[in-house]
């Protein structure tokens, strides 16, 4: 692989290595992760296999885990989006 960037098509990344490191009784629809040989990680729509990979440095998913666990992105289930309002 020549170049890996956001937005790109997430097979050419690869059909082996993805994984749903959470999934829940949601009829499949899941977020997929695949971590990539220089520590960055893929993330995929499982029902969109051949939709765009969003890649993120090994610092932007442990910042983003530890802040979910500590309940910073509690907001984005908290009902309806008043944006726009």
């Amino acid at each position: 692989m020549d170049r890996i960037y956001n937005g790109m098509r997430a097979t050419d990344l690869g059909t082996e290595g993805w994984s749903k490191p959470w999934s829940g009784g949601n009829g499949g629809s899941c977020v997929e992760v695949m971590r990539l040989g220089d520590g960055r990680v893929a993330v995929r729509q499982s029902t969109d296999p051949a939709g765009p990979a969003l890649i993120y440095t090994h610092h932007e998913m442990e910042t983003f885990i530890r802040g979910a666990k500590a309940g910073e992105a509690d907001f984005l289930l908290a009902g309806p989006s008043v944006s726009g309002e």
